[in-house]
């Protein structure tokens, strides 16, 4: 019988999208590699530095976008507090990482936990917890409609060119009037703020899983000028797209 808490190092090569499902709350903390996370109609996108928390007994849908290092950390319902949301992405701070560390030694195989290993899981437990009340703004709400998401995967298909909305519409049968109204309705966002979106989270795995120029991310992504692509990253991730990557190894 497994322990109230245990941890699991494990590697994984790049595949593609999975289902994803246990009966206790799952800590993923990506070490090296960078994973995509769907759930209840939203997407994210976990680099290294970053963790995410699962609910237990909720299904996610999970992509390997590169060689992944993992540690994972299984928490008993009855041993953590009930997560706040089915899935968080959030900043690991040094804290955290320390714990998550110091747990590598009790793994699935160990019957019981030490008072000593207890305590550290509950002190790492109730951290992840606070943490996740401040979660990433890298996510995606996910479209309901056939419409809307066929609108969506045209976008992200195009995100790298310069696609206009008048054109999505076009392509996907729907006045610009009644398009408009879809995006607000069904993401609660308009589609130049996907689009945007959607280029930001292509610039978050690239910084991730690449060693490629900032300069070339910029352009890859979609956008024309180093200063347009630094202005829009730092809006939504609150840092430079440099400070992010240099915080996957801090």
């Amino acid at each position: 019988m497994s322990p109230k808490a245990f941890c699991v190092h494990r590697s994984f090569e790049p595949a593609g999208p999975s289902e994803f499902q246990v009966d206790r709350h799952y800590l993923l903390y990506a070490l090296e590699g960078t994973i995509r996370l769907e759930a209840d109609g939203q997407r994210w996108t976990l680099p290294p530095a970053r963790a995410a928390l699962i609910s237990a007994d909720h299904p996610i849908t999970i992509t390997v976008l590169s060689k992944l290092t993992s540690a994972s950390v299984l928490f008993a319902p009855d041993f953590m507090g009930q997560p706040h949301q089915v899935l968080t992405v959030f900043d690991m701070s040094p804290l955290a990482r320390e714990l998550i560390r110091e747990c590598k030694d009790w793994g699935p195989d160990n019957d019981t936990l030490s008072p000593y290993a207890s305590r550290i899981f509950e002190a790492l437990s109730d951290v992840v917890l606070q943490l996740s009340l401040t979660p990433s703004k890298s996510v995606l709400p996910a479209p309901v409609s056939a419409q809307m998401k066929k609108a969506v995967q045209l976008t992200e298909a195009l995100a790298h060119g310069d696609p206009t909305f008048e054109d999505i519409a076009h392509q996907t049968n729907q006045s610009p009037r009644a398009m408009a109204r879809r995006f607000a309705q069904e993401m609660g966002m308009t589609w130049r703020e996907v689009l945007r979106q959607i280029r930001i989270m292509k610039a978050v795995e690239a910084l991730a899983t690449t060693d490629s120029q900032i300069t070339e991310i910029a352009l890859s992504v979609g956008y024309g000028s180093l200063s347009g692509f630094n202005a829009a990253f730092r809006q939504q991730m609150h840092m430079s797209p440099s400070e992010y990557r240099a915080s996957f190894k801090s």
